[in-house]
């Protein structure tokens, strides 16, 4: 095989590599989203009380950008976050116009224990594979999200 065929096979699998991870993610995504309520929390919950336990306190605006959502959203899932005594908002010490809102001791250990939770949950995906395969998937995501950190994408 001359090197165009073998730029157009790599071409034509890394293609194909687009098209199944273009159906996974969104499939994987709903199936995590089903789990997380089944545990009795949304999945939008659980993306703000992790980008708080991951980066700490944050402005509205911050976790806003981050999730991308919008900032009402945002404020809706503080409002009820802060009812349940998982965060709390605090004035901003510099900007009077900015909140922080950052986690409080129950939304830690909240965080915690839904994270476990969650992590064994899903981990039920991956018990069709055998210890090699799941070895070998988590070195190829692993190559791929260094490729990603590389390109400016943090995670």
């Amino acid at each position: 095989m001359d090197a165009i065929g073998r730029e157009t096979v790599v071409e034509e699998s890394s293609l194909r590599l687009v098209d199944e991870f273009a159906v996974f993610g969104p499939l994987y995504l709903k199936w995590v989203r089903s789990r997380l309520q089944d545990g009795g929390t949304t999945y939008a919950r659980m993306r703000l009380l992790g980008a708080l336990h991951c980066k700490g306190p944050q402005i509205m605006s911050s976790i806003s950008d981050e999730l991308g959502v919008t900032r009402r959203n945002v404020t809706a899932l503080v409002d009820a976050l802060e009812e349940e005594d998982l965060v709390r908002r605090k004035p901003h010490p510099t900007d009077r116009r900015a909140t922080v809102i950052e986690m409080t001791d129950r939304g830690e250990r909240t965080m915690d224990r839904a994270y476990d939770e969650h992590r064994i949950a899903v981990a039920g995906l991956f018990e069709g594979l055998d210890e090699e395969e799941r070895r070998e998937l988590t070195r190829m995501l692993g190559v791929l999200r260094e490729t990603l950190r590389r390109e400016g994408i943090c995670g």
